[in-house]
């Protein structure tokens, strides 16, 4: 029997260890919360362990309720117990004790027993009413706010975030949220004013306070006291003055107006003005070999003191002292001159003449040996005299400097200065009607006559020296047809083909209504191309010529997309369709498009997109990456892109940085209170800045009858995800009253940054105390926290019959939306083709398309003009489109020059005929096809 024990126990020794150590919890049971009625479950996991039970403040748990699992340590061969029991809110309700309700495990093994960690158990709640609600408080600017916040009674404690405006609230240099669930602003800031709200929350639930309101008020502090007037009597004892304003810094949100007295008077004496008097003369000077004596005085008799007159006469006199006998070499000077000196000047003077004719006769010579030597050698340089034989350079001006909606405008029209925002080349007025109708050489095509070319450039180009002529044909007259305006709300997918000589229905558009910019366009356009603007918005389309097949005509249009636009990344662009979808074209069309991203730094990654079929956006390509499905010149404040796929485009943008910048355009207008006779609005703008963008706000406001009160302004607004501030400032606190909490107002960041074109408006509202207060100036500051800030000064009167005088209007009365053939370029067709047939070729000295286009600047991406059929037809339309706005040729007649002067050095080489050829990259046959052309 003994040794049948000592085996059984050796046996079961073997099964759970023989290690000598007591059994080892590999999980403890948790402290836990009971959530409503859900019950909780506590778990035990033991090894080695014969049995686990769990005991409940002091008594142990029915094996009923236990659920074990047993398994074998798969390592060590030791048996792993793991035991769970629930716990019911009942359970724990009913448990009265000095403690809260805990349970803990014991496991047993072969060598005894082990207890673990007592785990309690608790129901969790939240009560609803705080123990102490913040409190709304008025402090001074720069003071410090305390806002105390007592959270309900609840298990487990709550935790505690404040909210302002319904916003988080977060601690950093300058707010404390940390210190005892109370919210402490160490210096107050007028952005700082809001509803605060005490948040407390915990797993059960979560709680809100009653709203303490915060005004931040500014005391008004007196400025610097201006100089002393000057006294107001010209002499004897008066009064001087001076004086200060409560604006350093003026009263805000109900802070106290300035105590004392904001002008101050004092006597003074101004001395009286004494006037000059001459002195006596002196006695005349002895008498010089010119003749003449001299005498003087002097303004003593008394000196002007205080602001007297001078004396009035001459201080020097003079006189001849012989009475005109005066005799030099004892020869009266007025008698007669030798013959010999009239003899002598006629020498003189034929000698002169002749010399004069001999020099002209040598530089007639010499001009003429010069330019037969050139012509004889066919010197390879491409100058600015090829431009002027054949371009008309022009420049397209407005009709007024300044802004056309400003109401206090103080600048006089000026006919000769260029409109300052840059957009497509549109007529305004019957001034740019007259210059079409009564200067056709401007516009219409070079007439049908000879122009005498003395340029090397054309001889290069195949015209020789006795016959550098070339002839213009006068193009036929370019004809829209007539009928009934096509309707554009809903422009159809495929276009119409149609013939010259067939007929259509098709009209312009009517001329677009003063309250609203055209927001479409459209033209028939044939062989000869042309140009479609959308005015005033900085969008246009250009079309090529020889880009339509002869004897066909497309009707184009162009439209701006004005639905909200849900999108993720950044719009900097309008979106614009052209088309139609069905259009056929043998090379791209060149649109440009303005934007409002800051591009000068590399922080953003702009792609352009097209939207497909079925309304979604697909990328088209990058701007910084090269593509041979289209190109995109990126400007500082429009892109230029050579498309060849009709639809709908966008330029979106994705910051790379918090130093990303977005250009903004800042407009304040204002108009009186229709419901109010003594308030005035003040309604300030924040719009993307591109054309399209604030001439949706200047036509809102025009149908509103507000007014335009200061020169719009430009703020870069930067990607840091701050918000942006509004305040109206130096309001006059006696005339005029503002609504209460609204003097300062904010944008947050996302409404800014993400605004797609819509613009962002907020609104002051003023009240005068007296109808007689007619004027208001403030000022209105807009900044950005931690970035750029600009300040629209407002100076305006709010009469009704004082700014009736006053015309409102804007700048999209524009009715020419298109321009068909040789108006709608500044190179003339025979340039364009001539300089086409020079660099199209390759040539074994470089001189070809790519030169061409890196001179022009426009050398990035070149494998997308390699694929083209004529790359420098396509080079110089992306250089129209470019220079649309500027009106000259300097920068092409620059790069020709500059091209021309590179290959002078081999001008000698390669003769044939008197031409040179090989550096052209032209064959003598190629020339005179050319030429015949």
């Amino acid at each position: 029997l003994t040794l049948l024990c000592s085996t059984a126990g050796g046996s079961d020794a073997l099964q759970h260890g023989t290690s000598g150590t007591l059994p080892h919890f590999l999980q403890e049971p948790d402290d836990a919360y009971i959530i409503k009625s859900n019950p909780i479950k506590l778990k035990c996991r033991a090894r080695p362990a014969l049995q686990i039970f769990f005991k409940c403040n002091g008594e142990w748990v029915h094996q009923s309720q236990h659920q074990s699992q047993e398994h074998t340590d798969q390592g060590t061969g030791l048996k792993i117990r793991e035991v769970m029991i629930n716990v019911s809110r009942q359970q724990v309700e009913d448990f009265h004790g000095p403690e809260d309700y805990w349970c803990l495990c014991v496991a047993w093994s072969h060598l005894g027993t082990s207890k673990s960690r007592k785990a309690t158990v608790r129901i969790a709640y939240l009560r609803k009413n705080f123990e102490q609600d913040p409190q709304g408080r008025e402090v001074p600017i720069k003071g410090m706010i305390v806002l105390h916040c007592r959270p309900p009674e609840g298990v487990p404690v709550a935790e505690v975030e404040w909210l302002k405006n319904e916003e988080p609230v977060g601690s950093d240099g300058n707010i404390d949220t940390r210190a005892d669930h109370n919210l402490i602003i160490q210096k107050a800031r007028l952005s700082d004013s809001g509803n605060y709200t005490c948040l407390a929350s915990n797993i059960v639930a979560k709680r809100r306070s009653l709203t303490a309101t915060v005004v931040v008020f500014v005391n008004g502090g007196w400025s610097l006291w201006t100089d002393w007037s000057a006294c107001n009597v010209r002499c004897g004892r008066g009064v001087q003055k001076r004086s200060r304003t409560c604006t350093n810094p003026a009263p805000l949100n109900g802070g106290t107006f300035c105590e004392g007295m904001s002008v101050q008077k004092s006597t003074c004496n101004a001395l009286c003005p004494v006037d000059g008097g001459w002195g006596e003369w002196t006695d005349w000077t002895v008498c010089s070999v010119e003749c003449a004596r001299q005498r003087s005085r002097e303004c003593t008799a008394p000196e002007p003191k205080h602001g007297g007159r001078l004396c009035d006469g001459a201080a020097l006199g003079t006189d001849n002292c012989t009475g005109g006998l005066c005799t030099q070499n004892r020869k009266l000077l007025h008698d007669a001159k030798p013959q010999g000196l009239e003899v002598s000047s006629d020498v003189a003077l034929y000698s002169g003449l002749a010399a004069g004719v001999v020099t002209v006769v040598v530089l007639i010579v010499a001009v003429t040996l010069y330019r037969r030597n050139q012509s004889e050698y066919g010197v390879d340089v491409i100058d600015s005299s090829a431009l002027t034989g054949g371009f008309q350079s022009f420049s397209f001006k407005t009709a007024c400097q300044g802004n056309p909606l400003l109401i206090n405008s103080s600048q006089q029209p000026d006919l000769t200065v260029s409109r300052t925002y840059t957009s497509p080349i549109c007529f305004q007025d019957s001034m740019d009607k007259e210059l079409i109708s009564q200067e056709p050489s401007l516009f219409d095509p070079l007439p049908d006559l000879k122009v005498k070319v003395h340029s090397s450039f054309m001889v290069s180009l195949g015209v020789s020296e006795r016959g550098a002529e070339y002839h213009i044909q006068k193009a036929h007259p370019q004809t829209f047809p007539r009928g009934l305006a096509p309707d554009y709300s809903g422009v159809g997918l495929e276009g119409t083909l149609r013939g010259r000589r067939e007929k259509t229905l098709l009209g312009p558009l009517a001329p677009s209504t003063p309250s609203m910019p055209p927001l479409r366009t459209a033209g028939v356009f044939g062989h000869a191309g042309g140009r479609l603007v959308v005015p005033n918005t900085g969008v246009s389309l250009l079309v090529p010529h020889g880009g339509i097949a002869v004897d066909t005509t497309w009707e184009m249009y162009m439209v701006i997309n004005q639905e909200d636009s849900k999108r993720q990344e950044v719009l900097l662009s309008p979106e614009v369709t052209y088309g139609p979808l069905g259009l056929d074209l043998s090379c791209p069309v060149a649109m440009t498009i303005a934007h409002c991203a800051e591009v000068a730094a590399d922080n953003w990654s702009i792609r352009l997109k097209r939207q497909t079929r079925d309304n979604k956006w697909e990328e088209v390509m990058s701007v910084e990456e090269e593509s041979t499905s289209c190109y995109c010149l990126l400007e500082a404040q429009c892109c230029h892109l050579l498309l060849e796929h009709p639809g709908r485009y966008a330029l979106v943008g994705e910051p790379l940085s918090q130093e990303a910048v977005k250009r903004l355009r800042l407009a304040v207008f204002g108009s009186a209170d229709n419901t109010n006779p003594l308030g005035y609005s003040l309604r300030v703008y924040c719009v993307d800045d591109t054309p399209y963008a604030f001439q949706e706000v200047a036509s809102a406001e025009r149908v509103k009858g507000g007014c335009l009160l200061e020169e719009p302004k430009t703020l870069l607004f930067r990607g840091n995800s701050l918000s942006l501030q509004l305040s109206i400032q130096d309001v006059p606190q006696f005339l005029w009253s503002i609504k209460p909490f609204t003097t300062c107002q904010e944008f947050s960041f996302s409404q800014v940054w993400a605004s797609n074109q819509h613009p962002l408006q907020c609104a002051f509202s003023l009240e005068r105390y007296s109808p007689a207060s007619s004027q208001l100036s403030c000022k209105i500051s807009v900044r950005q926290v931690k970035g750029q800030e600009q300040i629209l000064q407002v100076y305006t009167s709010v009469v009704e019959s004082e700014k009736e005088v006053v015309p409102f209007f804007t700048q999209s009365d524009c009715t020419i939306t298109s321009q068909m053939g040789s108006r709608a370029f500044k190179i003339p067709l025979s340039i364009r083709q001539r300089i086409c047939a020079t660099f199209d070729t390759a040539n074994a000295k470089g001189k070809d398309w790519q030169l061409l286009a890196q001179k022009l600047c426009i050398d990035r991406n070149l494998c997308y003009f390699a694929r083209q059929e004529s790359p420098s037809a396509v080079i110089l339309s992306l250089w129209e489109a470019q220079h649309q706005d500027t009106g000259d040729l300097d920068s092409l007649a620059s790069a020709l020059e500059e091209i021309g002067k590179v290959h002078s050095t081999h001008s000698t080489s390669n003769k044939t005929n008197g031409t040179n050829y090989s550096n052209l990259g032209t064959t003598p046959q190629q020339s005179q096809k050319v030429n015949h052309n």
